[in-house]
């Protein structure tokens, strides 16, 4: 599912809300949520699961695959997501 099918979907299920209103809603969560991520603290959404961000070590011996040369890999941050239990039972039901 795709953001535009999302906001169709929020749009059917609150009709009383205009297409553009449940856009912005959506965008305004997107953003808290990255925000969020940017400053390290983990999101929790309860019955959802939680976001967090982890950080990757720096590679100073990584290979390129292809050539074989040894390069240099910066530390980078990557988000994780951990399923909330309800999440996870309704998934694999």
């Amino acid at each position: 599912m795709v953001k535009l099918e999302i906001i169709k979907q929020l749009h059917k299920k609150n009709s009383k809300l205009k297409h553009s209103q449940v856009e912005s809603i959506l965008a305004i969560l997107i953003s808290e949520i990255s925000e969020s991520l940017l400053r390290n603290q983990p999101v929790e959404l309860r019955g959802f699961g939680k976001f967090t961000t982890k950080t990757i070590k720096a590679k100073p011996n990584a290979r390129n695959p292809k050539t074989g040369e040894i390069i240099y890999v910066p530390e980078k941050k990557k988000v994780s997501f951990k399923m909330s239990k309800h999440l996870k039972e309704y998934v694999n039901s």
